[in-house]
Order: C-alpha cells, then structure tokens, then sequence
C-alpha cells in the first residue's frame, strides 16, 4: 500500500498552533494590554490631582491638624507592663484592662519577641531595657 503525500506544513501554521496552544500573547494582545495599562494610568494621575487638591483645600482651612494615633494593645500591655518595677503577671495585666485572655497572651507573645520585654518567672513579664 501506498501512503497518500501530505502537504508539508508551513512555517506560519507551525507558529499559529503553537501559539494558540500555549496560549502565548501576540503582538495585538500586547497592544490591546498597552491601552488599558494607559488608561488606568490616566485615570490614577487624575484621581491624584483630584486629592491633591481636596487635601490642600482642608489643608488651608485647619492648619493646626492633629492625628489620631492609634493604640494597640501590645501598646498597652506594654505600657502596663513599663510602669510595674517588679514585673506584671498575666492576670494583673487583663484585671487592669478587661482585655480578653487570646488578646493578652498574643500581646506578651509579640512583645517577647520583638524583645520588649523578657519572662523573670513563670507567669510574670518584666520590661527589657
């Protein structure tokens, strides 16, 4: 038997089943993709100058401006615990704040190791300094 002579296939085909197959962008998807960057683009510079220019309209109207800082309660316990000389055990810490027990135990577990503070004993935490 005899087997039928195929057409060889061309460069381009090549390229187009392997593009479509791998899913590899073209130059028209790049294009299209470079447009809608540009477009966000604009839209974030004009939102920009919009605040700008709300921010120095209330920036002139109250100068003396105060932030509100805010404070956590690794803050506070820390704060509570700076304040005890002989160390701070973790019930005194949640009587003095009603702060709940996951709150606390979570706190002292940063502080310790961010290194704020340090464990004198079982249960009683001292301030590192």
């Amino acid at each position: 038997m005899t087997r039928k002579k195929r057409k060889p296939a061309s460069f381009d085909a090549m390229v187009k089943f392997f593009i479509r197959t791998y899913d590899i962008p073209t130059r028209k998807d790049i294009n299209i993709l470079m447009k809608r960057l540009d477009r966000i683009e604009n839209m974030i510079k004009k939102e920009g100058l919009r605040r700008t220019t709300r921010q120095s309209a209330k920036s002139n109207s109250s100068k003396t401006r105060r932030v509100n800082k805010v404070v956590t309660a690794t803050d506070t316990v820390f704060k509570i615990n700076k304040q005890s000389r002989n160390g701070i055990g973790f019930g005194d810490i949640r009587a003095k704040r009603g702060f709940d027990e996951k709150k606390v135990r979570n706190a002292i577990y940063r502080l310790h190791n961010l290194g704020r503070i340090s464990r004198k004993s079982r249960g009683i935490y001292i301030a590192s300094t």
